[in-house]
């Protein structure tokens, strides 16, 4: 099985799960991704990969239009349902691929990417295919989990994560994202970078964990030595796994040509 494959069957099933959860709908990284927008109401944007729609939900109201796409057909009709039921109505839904987007050249002002590309596998067909529907200096903002620069923490937490979603293929380091934008045309203007707990049941059951793959992840984290317990602020209670911290990282950059902006 490939893995958008995964992906489709991962979240065909919490399709659901996902328009309620709380880390989703009211993260405090969406407030800041709209500050960042720094919208005029009169754009076009595409919200690529757009989950169950908290983003394109978001943005609709200060823009012209949203296009929200997203590979999984579940989800992207949980995306319309949810949005609908806000009364947004200059929000469009397209079936596509993040790495192969079914849009002409130049064709947004704004792309929006929100806790998706840990899922991607080909990440800089994703990032060259952003480059491409963007207009002239229009802006792709950025958020999703990152691995530590510390090669030890990154295959760490990148092993974890895997355990508990077979359709995750790599969370990157700031560092690595910031060589493929640029690399790829982009000139990053803004960037934070917050720390995400994750509160592990509800963490394990937005992927339908069975009780004993919870315990195999609950019996890494609490064997886990000391450096790594003291990163990623492993919490336990009786031998069980409260919560652990993430990271995360929030950018906002520019298409350029080769001369500038």
């Amino acid at each position: 099985m490939n893995n958008k494959q995964k992906i489709k069957n991962q979240f065909g099933q919490s399709a659901e799960y996902y328009v309620n959860s709380e880390i989703h709908r009211h993260g405090g990284d969406l407030d800041t991704l709209m500050d960042m927008a720094a919208t005029k109401g009169t754009e076009s944007v595409l919200d690529a990969a757009t989950g169950s729609g908290h983003t394109a939900n978001a943005i609709s109201p200060l823009v012209h239009k949203v296009t929200a796409m997203d590979l999984t057909p579940e989800m992207l009709r949980s995306a319309e349902k949810f949005i609908k039921e806000n009364a947004r109505s200059n929000v469009e839904f397209v079936e596509g691929d993040a790495e192969r987007m079914p849009f002409q050249e130049e064709s947004f002002d704004i792309v929006t990417c929100r806790i998706a590309p840990h899922h991607f596998s080909n990440i800089e067909d994703f990032v060259q295919e952003v480059y491409r529907v963007l207009k002239p200096g229009g802006r792709f903002l950025l958020d999703d989990n990152v691995a530590p620069e510390d090669d030890e923490l990154d295959h760490f937490y990148n092993k974890v994560e895997r355990m508990r979603d077979y359709s995750h293929f790599r969370a990157w380091k700031k560092t690595e994202w910031l060589r493929m934008l640029e690399l790829n045309g982009f000139d990053i203007q803004e960037l934070h970078r917050f720390d995400k707990r994750f509160e592990f049941e509800d963490w394990c059951d937005r992927m339908h964990l069975s009780v004993a793959e919870k315990n195999n992840l609950n019996h890494l984290l609490t064997d886990a030595a000391e450096k790594i317990k003291q990163k990623f602020q492993i919490q336990s209670e009786n031998d069980r796994i409260k919560s652990f911290q993430g990271e995360a990282l929030l950018l906002s950059c520019v298409k350029c040509n080769r001369e500038g902006i």
